[in-house]
């Protein structure tokens, strides 16, 4: 954990989990927007086999006593979920976005392998392109701002750590038994139009999570936070000030 500046030390500590191919490049304008309430610190999940590994990778960077607020996208979800089952205690508030509680299905899984093995054989360029036409909205698509960030942190990422997360999220449990114990708010935030985890997925999390809330992005598909990001902090700032408040 880097040591946190002076002037930040009221603020919210917030550890921010990226998804599949991303890295901080994810979460820049809510880095941005929400300093004023939050000290945000992104964690670095590319090391990793296993969703527990992961965990305990982010719990390394997070504030080493006290609460703090935990967000994760996709991948980013699975593993805040794991969070909340080793540390709890460390949680006082839990976003997730455009991610599921339910583990990875056989049609899933058989995917994954096919672009493990694809990247193995040296196609990992073709991966984030077949992606993209999958993970954003319809309207997004022709989009080259959008494109360049998504293709330049999976080309950061690297086929190696690729393959390690995919065997994460292969791996990954079924978390649904354990959200009833979720006692932190929560926001469940989607895309409309996220076509890899789709609405019903986060009303199944909310139905489950006492203290928790939906928000739905309107013309937004799996990447939130890229997509519309001015609509997902406004959503993140109003969750930071509910923590806040507690």
């Amino acid at each position: 954990m880097v040591d946190r500046p002076a002037e930040d030390a009221a603020k919210t500590p917030l550890v921010l989990i990226p998804g599949l191919l991303c890295d901080e490049r994810l979460w820049r304008h809510q880095v941005e927007r929400l300093t004023d309430l939050a000290y945000p610190v992104i964690a670095d999940v590319t090391n990793s086999a296993s969703v527990s590994e992961m965990a305990r990778a982010v719990l390394l960077v997070a504030p080493p006593a006290g609460r703090f607020a935990l967000a994760g996208l996709s991948m980013g979800g699975y593993v805040a979920l794991e969070i909340l089952r080793v540390a709890p205690e460390r949680v006082a508030g839990l976003a997730l976005l455009d991610t599921s509680a339910r583990p990875d299905t056989p049609e899933q899984t058989a995917a994954r392998r096919e672009l493990i093995e694809l990247s193995r054989t040296g196609r990992f360029e073709e991966i984030p392109r077949g992606l993209f036409k999958k993970i954003v909205h319809p309207g997004r698509l022709d989009d080259a701002e959008l494109a360049d960030v998504v293709f330049g942190m999976a080309e950061a990422v690297g086929p190696e750590a690729f393959a390690r997360q995919e065997e994460a999220i292969i791996g990954r449990p079924d978390s649904r038994e354990d959200l009833p114990k979720v006692a932190c708010p929560t926001l469940a935030l989607c895309g409309r139009g996220d076509a890899l985890t789709p609405v019903h997925l986060h009303e199944e999390i909310v139905s489950l999570i006492p203290d928790s809330r939906l928000r739905v992005i309107e013309n937004c598909g799996h990447l939130s936070t890229l997509e519309r990001p001015v609509e997902v902090s406004a959503e993140l700032r109003d969750w930071l000030k509910q923590i806040g408040s507690g």
